[in-house]
């Protein structure tokens, strides 16, 4: 969807409150949690802000259905990434590279969509939606549970060790995002940045298959 103004009659009678999620959204893929503005969605679609305010009370409301939405692109990435890992094989293996196709999705939804990624981690109040009431229970972090589960299952780490466990690698891949993105590591050559990623992703998946 484009930022430029979207007629008034381009939305479907009832869907005002999605075209206005779409419009923000497009705000947060250019500019980040800071271009959503309630006012400024409703002029993209050509409404009043006096109807705007009848679907979102605020911009907190907004954000977090502009929030899930961008959660849910990041989930989408990363399942990208997943279809382009071993399907068969050695159990372990299979494992161990679905493991590292989500972090490589994670990060590479950072750089390529920096104004979303920023967006869906942006501080606010608790949100509920379908991907999530907190970041826990968000389908990206499931997403890494469901693999550590299922390494539980199969003998390949030990229960005691799954505590906090998906936690310690989502923390390791976010935090190398947030360096690349905004930190000092965005003035790293690009072949650079390219081996500190595989690096860190070797990092998590050894240690957490590590006995």
């Amino acid at each position: 969807m484009s930022t430029s103004k979207i007629s008034r009659h381009s939305y479907h009678h009832g869907d005002l409150a999605n075209a206005l999620t779409g419009a923000a959204l497009e705000l947060a893929r250019a500019g980040g949690p800071e271009a959503v503005v309630l006012r400024e969605a409703a002029r993209q679609i050509g409404v009043s802000a006096t109807a705007a305010y009848r679907h979102f009370s605020s911009r907190e409301d907004l954000m977090h259905a502009v929030k899930d939405c961008a959660l849910g692109e990041l989930a989408e990435r990363m399942e990208e990434e997943l279809g382009r890992a071993p399907a068969g094989g050695d159990p372990a293996a299979r494992l161990r590279a679905r493991m590292r196709a989500l972090g490589a999705g994670y990060i590479k939804f950072a750089l390529e969509k920096p104004g979303l990624f920023r967006t869906a981690f942006q501080r606010s109040a608790p949100m509920v939606g379908k991907h999530g009431a907190d970041p826990m229970e968000t389908v990206p972090f499931r997403m890494v549970m469901s693999i550590l589960d299922e390494l539980v299952e199969l003998g390949l780490i030990d229960p005691a060790r799954r505590p906090f466990l998906g936690m310690a690698a989502w923390a390791t891949v976010h935090g190398m995002a947030d360096l690349l993105l905004d930190g000092p590591m965005r003035r790293m050559p690009a072949e650079d940045q390219a081996a500190a990623i595989d690096r860190a992703l070797d990092m998590v998946v050894d240690g957490i298959m590590s006995r």
